[in-house]
């Protein structure tokens, strides 16, 4: 067992290539109960190769629903990744980004009081007993804080930590046998696909790490004096702890309640333009990021404020990586230099020494880049933006670019938005998403075009 540690805690991270008893029992249900939800789905969907396709994948999703949490949690990862998967496993996947059963509210009583050492009539002037909502980790409960604040419990389900620790080794030990077996496993890199999910189910199952995160992204927003149409809701830590995250109460519509949307908000493209400022904000500037910005966790507030909510995935970007989203979004919105992306490229070892001066490497990157980045968020794919880099320049030896990467799936998740709410808007030039990233830049140009950008 090895241990992740932070200045005021420590997150336990139990090794996931441990395999004893409890993770070969759990395995074999695995297989069967995968199996048997595929045969299942095949006989009743038809033997034909194009039905059997669709079949397989429903039976896959099936069983995912059967065994648990932690496969739930591993569907909606294929369901926000469809580039990386078969389009029919993807499709399938959605049904996973559901709500799953609440588990009893005297449960959830329970964990509260163990937390946070107290009874709950002490803790709370109200708490509901039913859940508002309830996910594959945790459920959201309603509360009155003693001093009469209006908040909610983010409570873990019971026993899921063991249980999702046992799950991931299986899984993880099923990924790598199919390597073994497959090539489209292999391709698909089954086993890091379970390692990437075991490393973000670690730091998500500590509600610590959320809470830490959280407050700091709340804090960065406010940086510049700005975003004020964008919330993130305030942490309350005395009423929070390892399985219990509590937090400030809002009110509003998801984002892809696209025509309420349209009907209460005099100006959808702003709200968008708005979220991702400020999300774009926290990549470049402050390099903790929003990981999972699907719309449940995007909302519309009755006030009229976006906000950014559930900060239990989150992305860090390096210094380094973050000189580069710097640089290529300001050739892109800017003056269409791409020397510094060059030399940002060369201080991550994207680009051999002998590949050429800055001016030839920027050239051909823009030649590479440029389309993509100034053509509408539809076609911003920072997937294949990655995927071109590494064709561009040999690594020698680096791992992918894994926050690229991460980055690039949210702008999938905006890019569905703005499609619906926004649609024609160029995420790539707009000058307002930039206005704290380079200010003095974004004036000028925005003075010599005759731009008005929003006051916020």
């Amino acid at each position: 067992m090895t241990t992740s540690t932070r200045p005021d805690e420590q997150v336990v991270r139990p090794a996931l290539e441990k395999f004893g008893f409890a993770e070969f029992r759990r395995t074999t249900v695995i297989g069967s109960v995968l199996g048997g939800c595929m045969v299942r789905r095949v006989v009743r969907g038809g033997l034909r190769r194009a039905k059997r396709r669709h079949a397989m994948a429903d039976g896959v999703v099936d069983g995912f629903e059967v065994l648990g949490p932690m496969f739930v949690k591993l569907g909606q990862l294929i369901a926000s990744s469809p580039g990386a998967f078969p389009p029919e496993l993807a499709d399938a996947c959605l049904r996973c980004l559901d709500d799953v059963p609440p588990f009893p509210g005297v449960d959830a009583r329970k964990i509260v009081e163990a937390d946070l050492g107290r009874p709950i009539d002490e803790l709370f002037r109200e708490f509901e007993d039913t859940p508002l909502s309830a996910a594959s980790v945790a459920q959201v409960h309603g509360c009155v804080l003693a001093d009469g604040r209006r908040a909610v419990v983010k409570v873990q389900r019971p026993d899921i930590a063991r249980r999702m620790i046992v799950d991931l080794r299986a899984a993880f030990r099923l990924a790598r046998m199919m390597e073994r077996r497959s090539e489209n496993a292999r391709v698909a890199n089954a086993g890091g696909v379970v390692r990437d999910l075991y490393d973000t189910t670690v730091a998500e199952l500590d509600f610590r790490n959320e809470a830490s995160n959280q407050a700091r992204a709340r804090e960065n927003l406010r940086a510049f004096g700005d975003n004020v149409s964008v919330a993130i809701p305030e942490v309350y830590p005395e009423y929070s702890g390892p399985r219990v995250l509590c937090m400030e109460r809002m009110s509003g519509l998801p984002l892809d309640r696209f025509d309420d949307i349209r009907a209460v908000h005099p100006d959808p493209e702003l709200l968008i333009r708005r979220l991702v400022k400020a999300w774009l904000e926290s990549v470049v500037v402050h390099g903790l990021f929003h990981g999972d910005v699907h719309a449940g966790n995007l909302w519309l507030l009755d006030d009229g404020r976006a906000a950014m909510l559930d900060f239990g995935i989150v992305g860090t970007m390096s210094p380094p990586w973050r000189d580069f989203v710097r640089a290529l979004f300001h050739a892109s919105a800017i003056d269409g230099d791409f020397r510094p992306v060059a030399r940002a490229l060369r201080e991550l070892d994207l680009v051999e020494a002998d590949s050429g001066d800055d001016a030839t490497i920027g050239r051909q990157l823009a030649t590479a880049l440029a389309p993509v980045l100034s053509g509408k968020l539809a076609k911003l794919d920072m997937g294949k933006v990655a995927a071109r880099l590494i064709e561009f320049g040999k690594r020698r030896g680096a791992s992918g670019p894994e926050q690229l990467i991460l980055m690039g799936k949210q702008l999938g998740y905006f890019e569905r938005y703005a499609v619906a709410l926004a649609p024609g808007w160029r995420l790539g030039q707009d000058l307002y998403l930039f206005r704290n990233v380079f200010p003095e830049e974004v004036a000028a140009k925005a003075a010599a075009e005759g731009i008005e950008l929003p006051a916020d």
